[in-house]
């Protein structure tokens, strides 16, 4: 007892006296062996090039050998540590004394101990050992590279064909860490694997030989091989509304305003079908990416739905995904950046590296917000995949806009625009930019009992604002006043808890109201009166809809890009004026009415015809939910953005009827009766083309004149996509144009031609083709159609 009681002092003694420095000690294991691991590794896997870690392992490691050593030492040395550390803790082979001291002695190092330190030299061992296995692969791999011929040190070739291939070795020597992706595909910081890379994930150098190269079939022909499947119409909006998910405001207001419309969806589907007699349609993948509602980019519209903010966007993306599912097609939904990567098969990273299989959907539908984001994340892929995007763009995109190089040149850059699209890939609330194609929204239609009841109850005397933020309402008090002497005032003013100072006092202010109770509103008003702004909104269209007559502000001049802040940056040149200018040109009087609210006379005279005036609930069918069906089915099954369009050559179209098939002199183009402008000839065989070309009807503008307001004046609309038909000296002979010389340049108004100089221009850039291009010193070659009543979109024979 007493020799195991000495021994038991002894050994706290000695450890009181160790005490000290075993703290020391093991506090500076961490430091000591991270300092040793740089060390080795810098001298063994040295970072010879700029922006390479100290711990990039290569495949053109020297001295292999070594390097394990060196390793599997300091794995080595980090288990001994371990299992020292490990038997101090365990000594119970004491006294109960010894062992009361030694429990105090183990508390006091404890609370001097750094937390978790133990495990933390667990973790350094167990990466040190993963790094050796690692260098174990790379230099087995190495040998098994110098047995297929070739060597870990890979050769950059030098390849005319690919010269770009040197500069983009380089490039990834110094950047290959600067994204996670190029790990992804098996970068590892050696020229062998940035070579496999730049040859088989991109396409900047030649294959390798030694590689197999047995590659995937490409996009094209795995689209090809898969079947196609027929789209059904649907009634059920079931799935579409569990697609749609929660957790916003924002999609809260989408699913109301789906589930309101279902049963007129429903009708509008079943007449469609009817009208189509059971026609074959291509049953489309389609995406649908809703950038602006997006966490990532600030999502400002949510917060502001119950408080009055804009609620346009969220009504035209409610009804597209509504016609996407009715119309029957294969629909997945995005509202956020990961569910975009999810969906699209991103590499992990910071989109520096492109997709590697096919696009798994024949078009995406999103916003400018959520092409930003794509082309943040898909890289090298946009470019490769951009002609399956459709931009929901609610104010439009010129071409000489969205043409990067020659925006920039000319002074047409904007934020948006600049992204080289086709400019029909653009679409729009409202048909404004025939450059771009017309999406649209729906409002809500109304049965024969419903019109009826409507104009049995209208009160002659009452009219609602178009206005629910009370800032809309500042400097409004001079023509309210000569409003409120004829009629009772209603707002819909959003306000928390007083109402708000800019409202005047005459006013009946209802607050923001839900859409149904917003519905019965106007249907009891006569008159619903704009301020201005917001412009070319859906509330408009909803108010005529339910019998009210529209009153709006002529500006003076037109709004523009030019001249209006709001407009500013916007990629277009389109002078605005009125607050909604389809309201004004499509729908006009008596359902809409547009006074100089700056002159009180006529803005007195305005208000006592509208008194005077009946009026029936009216809405253009091309904003019902068949005429949106209508519309969207006919660009999903006949745009094709991908098909490269072969140039057309005149000379080698042939002539129909008896001897069809051969190439007979005589023009492409003929007068058409009672009409200034030509058409395709009857006896000529027409390219297949959408819309077809039975439908062109070619006119020149005036000096100035732009192809949209040319073929306005004709009650024609300009199709952009007939102007590949009419850029040719055809053309110009048909219209007999007198040139000394005929020009191919790259400027948006052409094709067009001087009077006074006799000079001609063809268009060189296919991307310029623009209806809106005008300029004071030519006349342009203009290609019209013919539209569908009430459908402006599609031609006559579109469908």
């Amino acid at each position: 007892m007493i020799t195991g009681s000495t021994d038991g002092k002894i050994m706290v003694r000695r450890c009181l006296l160790t005490f000290k420095p075993f703290r020391i000690f093991v506090v500076g294991i961490g430091f000591f062996s991270l300092c040793f691991l740089m060390t080795s590794l810098g001298g063994q896997f040295s970072a010879k090039r700029l922006g390479d870690s100290p711990f990039t392992i290569r495949t053109e490691v020297l001295g292999g050998v070594e390097s394990r050593g060196v390793l599997r030492k300091i794995s080595d040395m980090l288990e001994v540590i371990l299992k020292r550390m490990d038997s101090l803790s365990k000594l119970d082979n004491t006294s109960t004394a010894d062992t009361r001291r030694l429990d105090e002695l183990s508390s006091a190092i404890n609370r001097f101990q750094p937390a978790g330190l133990v495990e933390r030299i667990q973790a350094i061992a167990q990466n040190v050992s993963n790094m050796a296995i690692r260098v174990e692969q790379i230099l087995q791999n190495s040998m098994v590279q110098g047995r297929d011929g070739t060597s870990g040190q890979c050769e950059v070739p030098r390849d005319p064909r690919f010269p770009d291939c040197p500069g983009k070795v380089d490039w990834m020597r110094a950047r290959w860490t600067s994204d996670p992706c190029y790990a992804f595909y098996g970068v590892d910081g050696s020229d062998c694997s940035f070579l496999i890379y730049l040859s088989e994930v991109e396409w900047f150098c030649p294959p390798l030989a030694w590689r197999n190269h047995s590659s995937p079939p490409t996009q094209h022909a795995q689209q090809g091989k898969a079947a196609k499947r027929q789209a059904a119409f649907r009634t059920d909006l079931s799935v579409l509304l569990d697609q749609v998910g929660t957790g916003k405001e924002s999609l809260s207001f989408m699913k109301r305003r789906i589930r309101r419309l279902a049963q007129q969806w429903a009708t509008a589907a079943n007449r469609l079908d009817a009208k189509l007699q059971q026609r074959w349609r291509d049953q489309k993948k389609i995406l649908v990416h809703v950038g602006f509602l997006t966490e990532e980019s600030g999502d400002v519209f949510s917060p502001k739905v119950l408080k009055g903010g804009p609620l346009g966007e969220m009504v035209q993306w409610a009804d597209i995904l509504t016609a996407l599912h009715v119309l029957g097609h294969n629909l997945k939904i995005s509202m956020s950046v990961k569910e975009l990567q999810g969906f699209l098969g991103v590499p992990p990273g910071r989109g520096s590296c492109p997709l590697t299989g096919p696009l798994p959907f024949d078009l995406i539908y999103t916003d400018y917000h959520g092409l930003q984001q794509m082309k943040q994340h898909m890289g090298l892929s946009l470019k490769k995949h951009k002609c399956h995007i459709r931009v929901i763009d609610t104010f439009g995109t010129e071409p000489a806009y969205n043409h990067e190089e020659y925006a920039t040149l000319h002074g047409y850059r904007t934020n948006w625009g600049y992204w080289n699209l086709n400019a029909r890939q653009y679409m729009t609330m409202f048909p404004h930019t025939p450059d771009n194609s017309f999406m649209g929204f729906v409002s809500e239609e109304l049965n024969e009992t419903e019109k009826r009841s409507i104009q049995q109850n209208k009160v002659n005397n009452m009219a609602v604002v178009y206005g629910k933020e009370a800032s809309m309402w500042k400097g409004k008090e001079g023509f309210l006043q000569i409003l409120h002497r004829y009629m009772e005032v209603h707002g819909t003013v959003y306000y928390e808890t007083q109402r708000p100072p800019e409202v005047p006092a005459f006013v009946k202010n209802h607050g923001l109201l839900p859409q149904h109770e917003l519905q019965q509103l106007l249907r009891k008003a006569k008159l619903f009166i704009g301020f201005g702004f917001p412009y070319e909104g859906p509330a408009p269209l909803e108010a005529i809809a339910n019998g009210c007559i529209f009153l709006q502000p002529k500006f003076h001049p037109p709004h523009s890009s030019l001249n209006h802040e709001f407009f500013r940056g916007k990629p277009t040149s389109r002078e605005v004026s009125s607050q909604h200018p389809y309201a004004e040109q499509y729908i006009g009087r008596p359902h809409v009415m547009t006074v100089d609210y700056n002159n009180s006379l006529e803005f007195d005279s305005a208000i006592r015809e509208i008194m005077r005036t009946k009026v029936e609930p009216y809405l253009p069918y091309e904003y019902t939910c068949e005429g949106m069906l209508e519309r969207v089915h006919g660009y999903i099954q006949n745009q094709d953005f991908c098909a490269p369009e072969p140039p057309f050559l005149p000379a080698n179209l042939s002539r129909s009827g008896p001897g069809g098939g051969s190439r007979l002199p005589g023009p492409i183009f003929v007068p058409l009766p009672n009409s200034t402008a030509l058409g395709w000839a009857s006896n000529v065989s027409a390219p297949p083309a959408w819309p077809p070309l039975s439908c062109l009807r070619l006119l020149v503008s005036q000096e100035g004149q732009s192809c949209v307001e040319a073929c306005q004046f004709a009650g024609l609309i300009c199709e952009p996509a007939h102007f590949h038909y009419i850029n040719n000296k055809e053309a110009l002979r048909g219209l007999e144009v007198q040139c000394e010389v005929v020009d191919s340049e790259i400027n948006h108004i052409l094709p067009a031609f001087s009077v006074m100089r006799r000079e001609c221009g063809l268009q060189r850039e296919p991307l310029l083709f623009s209806c809106a291009g005008h300029s004071p010193k030519y006349r342009r070659l203009c290609p019209c159609r013919d539209f569908r009543r009430g459908q402006v979109a599609l031609c006559r024979d579109c469908l």
